[in-house]
């Protein structure tokens, strides 16, 4: 598949911290999408892969998103525009919202590698086995299978606290998948109705909308973007709440919800793309 002048940079776009079942193993990227397992590898402007169409890819890759355009609507200052520079090609993966709302669950205070060894061990022991070059890969539990588990059952999965809200989403979801309506919500009501969900707070349901569920707009705010606004955005907000949001503490949701609202407002409709470039040119610094 050429991609001839589609930007597109695989590699971050799948270590960027958007997904987490995806490994490189020589010089290839093996991962599970829905039903099936495929590998991909990027040469020049050129994709390879096996087990899945051209359709599925562009799909699941968002390369139909212009992102000359997206670049130059975010673009509102230096910082964006370097973020931009450093990670071009950076696209937002369009997961399926089961999965990437159970990952996002699971992510509540733990690191990228925790995150991939709970999901890894719930789909080895929840998941169907499925092949690809010799490799065994397996997908990932309906929710139906994961509403008939008990909490030990995924507690021995890693996920330690995370299990009750896992298990209570499942059997919800199971009665009545209303994930895929949330798509044709506007964004303030889809995410209304994912944060009654257990275990879903504001930054769990602005990552299952931007990352899953098309929200181009969503700007989830964790530790790494409150550090990018206080970097490089103080000015837009009065000095005492720069001084509270300043401290260790977690941020409350009225000032999660502030921060929310200043990054869609700033940099607009496609605000997610914006907030996924900065929160990895920020992880980079390092």
């Amino acid at each position: 598949m050429k991609l001839d002048t589609v930007p597109f940079n695989l590699d971050v776009t799948l270590c960027c911290g958007q997904v987490f079942r995806w490994e490189k193993n020589g010089g290839w990227w093996y991962g599970v999408a829905g039903d099936r397992a495929f590998k991909i590898r990027q040469v020049n402007a050129e994709l390879e892969f096996a087990n899945a169409d051209e359709k599925f890819v562009e799909n699941y890759f968002g390369l139909d998103d212009d992102l000359q355009k997206i670049r130059g609507d975010v673009g509102k200052d230096e910082h964006v525009r370097k973020a931009f520079q450093e990670f071009w090609g950076l696209r937002i993966i369009r997961q399926d919202p089961w999965e990437c709302l159970v990952s996002y669950i699971c992510a509540t205070y733990k690191s990228i590698a925790a995150i991939k060894h709970m999901l890894v061990k719930l789909s080895k022991k929840f998941g169907k086995k499925t092949f690809l070059d010799n490799h065994d890969f397996y997908t990932f539990p309906t929710p139906e299978k994961l509403a008939k588990t008990t909490e030990s059952d995924l507690m021995e999965c890693g996920l330690g606290y995370r299990a009750k809200y896992v298990l209570e989403t499942s059997k919800r979801i199971s009665e009545n998948n209303s994930l895929e309506s949330l798509r044709k919500m506007p964004y303030q009501q889809a995410k209304k109705e994912l944060v009654t969900f257990p275990g879903v707070g504001l930054k769990v349901a602005d990552c299952v909308l931007l990352f899953s569920l098309g929200k181009i707009e969503s700007f989830p705010v964790d530790v790494w973007v409150k550090r990018v606004i206080l970097r490089h955005y103080k000015p837009h907000f009065p000095d005492a709440f720069i001084k509270k949001i300043s401290s260790h503490a977690p941020l409350s949701n009225a000032e999660y919800e502030k921060l929310n609202e200043f990054g869609r407002t700033y940099f607009g409709k496609y605000a997610g793309y914006a907030q996924e470039y900065l929160y990895h040119y920020e992880r980079m610094q390092r």
